[in-house]
């Protein structure tokens, strides 16, 4: 995977985890939900959230595995070393 596409990668997890966790752990998602009308799903939200935040965690931890080990293997060496 390309530099670019891991970092992506990266970002997508952080951000996503950030808004899950943010509806997970405070009354955000209850007050949208009663602001629009639907504050009758907000039993079934963790349902939802909570599998949603795992896959997020799990992106994220994919993604800094990902970019370490680019690094590693792709470090340049010297081709005129001999052993």
């Amino acid at each position: 995977m390309k530099e670019p596409e891991t970092k992506t990668l990266l970002r997508i997890g952080i951000v996503g985890t950030v808004l899950v966790a943010l509806c997970c752990f405070t009354p955000i998602r209850v007050i949208l939900l009663g602001a629009v009308g639907l504050a009758v799903f907000t039993g079934y939200l963790d349902v939802v959230l909570l599998p949603t935040l795992l896959v997020f965690v799990g992106l994220t931890i994919y993604a800094v595995r990902r970019k370490k080990n680019t690094e590693v293997c792709c470090v340049p060496t010297q081709s005129g070393d001999k052993e």
